[in-house]
């Protein structure tokens, strides 16, 4: 049977969480969640255990012991996700930015595709944002349109973070080698895939202002990603009989 893991990290999330997992548990028995918590001190981690045994066998918690980052949080998620067999692995944000309705459809676009990684993209037609500032869109529409055109990139909305990977995607990308730690993390994780020759597809969404609670977005954050993308700019592309044996060796 295959499985699908909707990775979601969490920090100061309590408003949100519970109304969000029964969302995304609704989508079907395909879907698992791992919520991987840093420490919340307004007890998120508590809602987590609680939801978790509201749904046995469909959630399983990480609690780790310091505010460690949204990317670090991912990879974790990533070697979980790989260590336990899952077939498609998850980005998604916990404070209902990224809608559950759209989570069958990245499952689609995996099989009608062909597709190895699929990205809930902003920017093409049909997709969109609402509530938001127009200096939160300019720096949005900016900092996509600089990686693209730094990296070589065809996909829109490469900072966005709702995304579903195959597992063989993640099982190719030495994931002990990212090292971006901030948003500039969802850059680096469809530029490694794309380099690699894996196929990456986008469908539309509509992304939303949070629900509740305060952006984790900063000015450090948004640097970060900059210069990470310069760095990788400077990377020699891998050729593509590299790119073959790459994934010869994960198939």
């Amino acid at each position: 049977m295959v499985r699908a893991l909707v990775v979601l990290p969490t920090y100061n999330e309590v408003g949100n969480l519970a109304p969000l997992v029964d969302a995304i548990i609704a989508q079907g028995e395909l879907f698992n969640l791992l919520i991987i918590d840093d420490s919340s001190p307004d007890g998120t981690g508590l809602v987590a255990e609680r939801l978790k045994t509201r749904y046995p066998g469909r959630i399983d918690v990480m609690h780790r012991q310091a505010k460690l980052g949204l990317a670090t949080a991912y990879l974790a998620g990533f070697q979980y996700g790989i260590s336990k067999g899952f077939d498609y692995l998850f980005e998604m944000d916990a404070d209902f930015s990224h809608d559950p309705k759209y989570l069958n459809q990245f499952i689609q676009a995996m099989k009608m595709r062909g597709a190895d990684v699929v990205l809930g993209s902003r920017y093409v037609e049909g997709g969109g944002v609402t509530n938001w500032s127009w200096f939160r869109r300019m720096i949005s529409i900016g900092g996509s349109r600089y990686a693209r055109m730094m990296l070589g990139l065809s996909v829109q909305d490469v900072t966005g973070g709702f995304k579903c990977f195959r597992r063989e995607v993640l099982e190719a990308i030495p994931l002990h080698e990212i090292s971006a730690t901030g948003y500039g993390f969802q850059i680096e994780m469809t530029y490694r895939a794309v380099r690699r020759g894996f196929k990456v597809t986008e469908i539309p969404i509509m992304f939303a202002q949070r629900r509740e609670g305060q952006s984790k977005m900063s000015a450090g954050i948004f640097v970060e990603a900059l210069l990470m993308v310069a760095r990788l700019r400077l990377e020699q592309p891998l050729s593509a009989r590299e790119q073959a044996e790459e994934r010869r060796l994960h198939s």
